[in-house]
């Protein structure tokens, strides 16, 4: 992908591309969070869990096609292009992983986790686990995979938790 193909494709010039975005990795985020970003949204008006839950679901049947496939494309470009690992980490990686920090902390206020968990490290055991099957391919992301990855993560917690306050 050169930046004379993007104006070439899209019917403008290179100086048009250049007056709208800094670089090419700003033109390819944005293509991609247009068609990304709207169909993994947290529902925040479900409880704690279940909104993680159904979130990671969206994430899983996306991950799953061809955005999987453009997504791993972007990890593995952004290992030599340092411009588009920044902008796929601060433009995709943390505003979702922000989403999933007010879920978690939602769960905290519902009673449904222990407020001492960290909330970094559970997000990393949700989505981790994810994005190694997307880019290994040895497992299908799929919704089976998330109800026991889900589950697995997060009522461990909980067991955790309440044997530590016995």
């Amino acid at each position: 992908m050169t930046s004379e193909a993007i104006a070439e494709r899209a019917g403008v010039s290179k100086a048009t591309i250049y007056r709208w975005w800094p670089n090419k990795s700003a033109v390819l985020m944005d293509g991609f969070l247009l068609n990304t970003a709207p169909k993994i949204p947290f529902q925040h008006s479900q409880p704690g869990f279940e909104s993680i839950r159904q979130q990671m679901k969206k994430v899983a049947q996306l991950y799953s096609g061809k955005t999987g496939t453009t997504i791993a494309t972007l990890i593995a470009q952004g290992q030599i292009d340092q411009e588009l690992a920044q902008e796929f980490r601060n433009r995709y990686i943390l505003p979702r992983r922000m989403e999933a920090r007010i879920a978690l902390e939602a769960a905290i206020q519902l009673g449904e986790l222990d407020p001492q968990i960290n909330i970094e490290t559970t997000i990393d055991a949700l989505y981790g686990p994810l994005f190694y099957r997307l880019l290994v391919g040895h497992g299908p992301i799929d919704e089976e995979f998330v109800d026991s990855l889900a589950a697995y993560v997060l009522d461990g917690i909980c067991k955790k938790s309440k044997s530590e306050d016995t």
